[in-house]
């Protein structure tokens, strides 16, 4: 019988893919409009290709991916993604990477597929090459739940059923398919939910569910997701959990400015206690749901990269990765320089490689490196993705 279904092949239908929340009406609009759009200049460049073309490849690097496709939040976008995150931002740090894009964990893992540069959503002009490698859909301080003063998951999975249409308009029904199965979909929510409504109580969803339902919350809908992806033909796809909130800069300012802490609310070192749990809670349960859909779906691999446990280890042993300051931010103002985050460039430190953190809440692109290497290929973290590596994904 799990023969039979993985010989079964659907071809995308956007009208079959099932949505729990729809984007507000002048999204859906703008967003429809820009692909219809993409899709006339193509056309009108010449770039619009049939089945029997083969003038533009879609393959060709040594991993075996054609193109990633990346969503989520602050940790897959610098702001590139984010019209006027300048104006809008509510982390108090403009700068939330240290040089680039590039130095973000789906950025170093695409490096390591050997694609080229993935173009931020907004960034690209709809020309088949850009398309055919990928593209990030991620947005800083996105978030799974939806919310007025953020884009959310459901969002940005609707620019990527537009793109997929885009493809088959540009390639044609059979190289779209083949293209679709043979890429990566890199998933990473979670972090902006709990920073920005969660622990903020910005939405007032502290009173109303515990962390554990909260947890669930998100989990079910990152789940709903990737359902979605593999009714959309997606077989390769990796969900990351969220890195250990309770030790980054921010949090470990507020700590200190709060009169009201406990004792116990700390973990014995450098992070606070009662958030790494909520964060372990969520990981923990998002891990679960992986394991069991992957022995649900038939021909398809998550991967969960538990990027929690790899900075954990970091911060139990610094100097043995070379790392010298764990609790301030290379890039702020302030005690841990988490008062106030990372508004130029030129406030940041002359080493950076020896910070863990680059601003309130990111890792610096040291501890991204290390992050990457360990995905792809489990060393010098072993089963950081799990069940398998990544390079091992991108051969299956």
């Amino acid at each position: 019988m799990r023969r039979l279904k993985e010989k079964q092949r659907s071809t995308f239908n956007a009208e079959k893919l099932e949505i729990n929340t729809v984007p507000p009406k002048g999204l859906a609009l703008h967003v429809h409009l820009l692909v219809v759009l993409m899709g006339v200049i193509a056309v009108a460049n010449g770039k619009l290709l049939s089945d029997s073309d083969s003038d533009t490849p879609l393959a060709g690097n040594a991993s075996n991916a054609t193109a990633l496709y990346v969503l989520g939040d602050s940790s897959v976008d610098c702001g590139d993604n984010t019209l006027f995150y300048p104006l809008l931002h509510h982390n108090l740090s403009l700068y939330p990477c240290n040089g680039s894009h590039t130095s973000l964990l789906p950025h170093l893992l695409a490096e390591k597929m050997g694609l080229p540069n993935i173009l931020p959503f907004y960034s690209q002009n709809g020309s088949i090459e850009e398309l055919i490698v990928g593209l990030n859909f991620g947005s800083a301080e996105a978030t799974i739940v939806s919310s007025q003063s953020h884009q959310s998951l459901n969002q940005q999975l609707r620019q990527v059923f537009e793109t997929l249409q885009l493809l088959q308009l540009q390639l044609g029904e059979n190289r779209a398919d083949h293209l679709i199965r043979s890429s990566v979909v890199y998933l990473s929510f979670g972090k902006d939910d709990y920073i920005d409504l969660f622990l903020r109580n910005s939405s007032g969803l502290m009173l109303k569910f515990t962390s554990k339902e909260f947890a669930h919350i998100l989990v079910h809908q990152i789940m709903h997701v990737v359902r979605n992806l593999y009714n959309a033909n997606f077989r390769k796809i990796i969900c990351t959990g969220i890195l250990p909130l309770g030790c980054t800069p921010r949090r470990m300012w507020e700590r200190y400015n709060n009169t009201t802490v406990v004792e116990d609310d700390h973990d014995g070192g450098d992070c606070v206690k009662d958030i790494n749990e909520m964060v372990l809670e969520y990981n923990t349960m998002l891990n679960e749901h992986i394991l069991e859909l992957n022995s649900m779906l038939p021909d398809v691999d998550i991967v969960f990269c538990d990027v929690y446990r790899g900075i954990m280890k970091i911060l139990a042993d610094p100097g043995h990765y070379g790392f010298e300051e764990l609790r301030s931010a290379c890039c702020g103002a302030g005690l841990y320089g988490a008062m106030i985050g990372c508004l130029s460039p030129e406030m940041a430190c002359n080493q950076a490689s020896s910070y863990v953190w680059w601003d309130l809440y990111n890792p610096t692109q040291a501890v991204n490196s290390l992050l990457a290497d360990s995905a792809w290929s489990g060393r010098p973290f072993s089963d950081i993705c799990r069940p398998i590596p990544i390079q091992q994904l991108l051969t299956t």
